[in-house]
């Protein structure tokens, strides 16, 4: 047997350091060449972030926002997807530049008790995002199938199954997976805006802020419901991960040109959600708020409507598509969310398969037992009301984020720009700020999203 080098050594060990140490480093990237060539290879883990940015909970959002009232509240989805790219260009540095994913770093910055504390939080975010993908998914499978609800919940279960089968065959598929449904969803919505034909002036108007959002309150609750659902925490930990599948170079320079191209990747991608959530909230608009229709939240309301409103039953079955798509990849990425965040705070030494049952079980059931409990006339609460739970977690996983990208002594030379670390603090304390009068207004004055 050949000795192994010291070389060889370190980076087996730093694999095992790794929240995914399967697939660590395993995606070659060039070093050379053209932007485009380079860039290649780096495409994949934006687009798995994005997911999270239009997975069924966004969409209880958009549509209440949409029927209610019209083209007025893009303006927000446009702000809030500004701010995911900012933060999720952090993750990438973070990734790259310290060689930690957020749960690592967490661990390793803050004191026990507090690292054990935003683990629970991190937790508790990921049950909340998998009961919307649960429940989306299920309602996915009982419009196209007519299969019950509680049946719908127990398959979603056997997606980890799915991930264990694909990351087998190397991280790529999952990648390759994720993208596909990404285009499903895009050709159903494409063909759903030339079907709903919505008014193009309104619509663009629509992008530009006006103070109506901060003076009407029920627009401002609704508002501050899409803002502050739309920064998934569990996108955070999960982007600081994954990035590190690709086997950069060592070097600072290295390392910048990676931060550089997995920002344009991310960016690319959440251009893409932003085109969902906003065709969400357009199609609410045009079928519904034009119509009088201006209370629908429910998924299965919107199905059912979509038909005789724009006169052929295309419109349903294409948004039904989707729904399961998004459900789908929701949860694809959501089970390695639930992996990343156990191993970071944790550091579990267990098999891949064992990692994965049990981050999955702790998640899906909760979530599992919640939906066949309250069952099919309660999903529009109960998804709204899991964005209110991740609205409670999402300044405990920002704020580190914001603070561990701004140290030379995690970052070495490659701390966030002064500018950014500016910009994403300002961001920081307005989720913060919004989240807070979200939970008052949820908690103390009714909840108006709710009624």
């Amino acid at each position: 047997m050949l000795q192994r080098t010291a070389g060889e050594r370190a980076a087996d060990a730093e694999r095992e350091r790794s929240s995914l140490p399967e697939v660590f480093r395993t995606i070659p990237v060039r070093a050379s060449g053209a932007f485009w060539q380079r860039f290649l290879g780096f495409i994949g883990p934006g687009y798995l972030v994005a997911t999270g940015y239009m997975d069924p909970g966004n969409w209880a959002t958009a549509l209440a926002g949409g029927s209610a009232f019209g083209y007025q509240l893009l303006a927000v989805a446009l702000i809030s997807n500004v701010m995911a790219i900012l933060l999720q260009a952090l993750c990438a540095r973070l990734g790259f530049g310290a060689g930690l994913d957020l749960a690592q770093a967490c661990r390793r910055g803050f004191p026990r008790p507090a690292a054990v504390g935003l683990w629970v939080l991190a937790e508790t975010a990921i049950i909340a995002t998998d009961l919307a993908e649960v429940i989306g998914t299920a309602i996915g499978l009982q419009l196209l199938f007519g299969m019950p609800l509680a049946i719908g919940v127990i398959i979603t279960a056997l997606d980890v199954f799915l991930v264990l089968w694909m990351q087998s065959l190397g991280f790529r598929w999952i990648e390759a997976f994720v993208i596909s449904m990404l285009a499903l969803i895009f050709l159903c919505f494409g063909i759903e805006m030339w079907l709903a034909q919505p008014e193009v002036s309104a619509l663009l108007r629509g992008f530009i802020p006006t103070a109506e959002i901060v003076t009407n309150k029920e627009m401002l609750f609704v508002a501050m419901g899409i803002l502050g659902a739309t920064v998934m925490p569990h996108n955070l930990y999960l982007h600081s991960a994954i990035v590190q599948t690709r086997d950069i170079g060592r070097s600072d320079s290295d390392k910048r040109d990676a931060i550089r191209l997995a920002t344009f990747d991310s960016t690319v991608a959440l251009a893409s959600a932003l085109f969902v959530n906003a065709s969400i909230l357009i199609l609410a608009a045009a079928a519904f708020h034009a119509r009088g229709n201006t209370q629908i939240a429910e998924l299965g309301s919107a199905y059912a409507l979509l038909a005789p409103l724009l006169g052929t039953s295309l419109a349903a079955t294409l948004f039904a598509l989707a729904l399961l798509a998004c459900g789908l990849n929701s949860t694809v990425t959501a089970t390695l969310a639930g992996q990343v965040v156990m191993q970071g705070f944790l550091e579990l030494r267990l098999k891949p398969w064992q990692r994965r049952l049990l981050t999955r079980g702790i998640a899906i059931i909760p979530a599992a037992a919640v939906t066949i409990f309250y069952g099919e006339s309660a999903t529009a609460k109960l998804l709204i009301g899991s964005q209110v739970v991740l609205s409670m977690q999402l300044p405990f996983a920002v704020i580190p984020l914001v603070l561990f990208t701004a140290r030379p002594s995690v970052m070495g030379n490659l701390v966030a720009p002064r500018w950014l670390t500016v910009v994403t603090a300002a961001i920081a304390a307005l989720i913060v700020a919004l989240n807070v009068k979200l939970l008052f207004d949820t908690f103390i004055a009714g909840g108006l999203l709710l009624h």
